[in-house]
């Protein structure tokens, strides 16, 4: 009897084993994944960059996926994302299957952009988990979380657009010109007499506030 309990207890140990679950989700068969990892800090906190490759290669042995690719970013401000391009630029020659980053704002320059290479990578196929925020996009829950990142996004849009609606109207209260400066060849007669006037073509360019090519373009089609 003894003997019985100590098996059913090793099977069921064995049970558990393989149904580990992963961000509170049951784990499917396990797929040999291609994954690259994707870790970024700012200039003034490069001593983390360890802390973030060592958890990400951690997740990636957990999952049993193969790391294919490893990117290591730093630097300051929303634009800096260079070598990301590296990253996408394999999902898009279909070396990796999955891309595993520690963060989205690690990831993401802005919601828009952040939405924009998700749905880049659901488009070739390739998975986006995020370690920090336990998102996983190869899930039926984490694709609903990327259909809220779309809300979002499109939120900050319409902030955006309001925003400039309103410096515009401001703008236009206050007396200020828009749109585009007036270009050269709208000036042509002002330009040819000035110079009809003795003033020279440098002299001309400064008064108009355009280029001196252009202003020789302007007297050369004269003659």
């Amino acid at each position: 009897m003894r003997k019985r309990h100590s098996e059913m207890a090793a099977k069921q140990a064995s049970e558990r084993a393989k149904s580990t679950r992963v961000f509170g989700q049951r784990r499917k068969h396990p797929k040999m994944f291609r994954v690259g990892l994707y870790a970024r800090v700012s200039t003034f906190d490069q001593h983390t960059i360890p802390l973030q490759i060592r958890a990400l290669r951690e997740y990636a042995a957990k999952r049993g996926w193969t790391i294919a690719m490893q990117v290591k970013e730093v630097g300051s401000g929303a634009a800096q994302r260079q070598l990301r391009e590296k990253l996408l630029d394999a999902a898009r020659r279909r070396e990796i299957d999955v891309v595993l980053v520690w963060r989205l704002d690690r990831w993401g320059r802005s919601v828009a952009d952040l939405l924009a290479t998700l749905q880049e990578l659901e488009h070739l196929g390739v998975g986006f988990v995020s370690l920090t925020e336990a998102l996983d996009l190869t899930t039926p829950a984490g694709r609903a979380m990327a259909a809220l990142l779309a809300v979002f996004a499109e939120f900050e849009r319409e902030i955006l657009r309001e925003r400039v609606h309103a410096g515009l109207a401001h703008a236009r209260g206050n007396g200020t010109r828009l749109g585009r400066p007036q270009t050269a060849a709208l000036q042509t007669g002002q330009v040819r007499k000035l110079y009809r006037a003795g003033v020279s073509k440098a002299e001309i360019a400064r008064r108009l506030q355009i280029g001196r090519t252009s202003v020789r373009r302007i007297l050369a089609a004269k003659a």
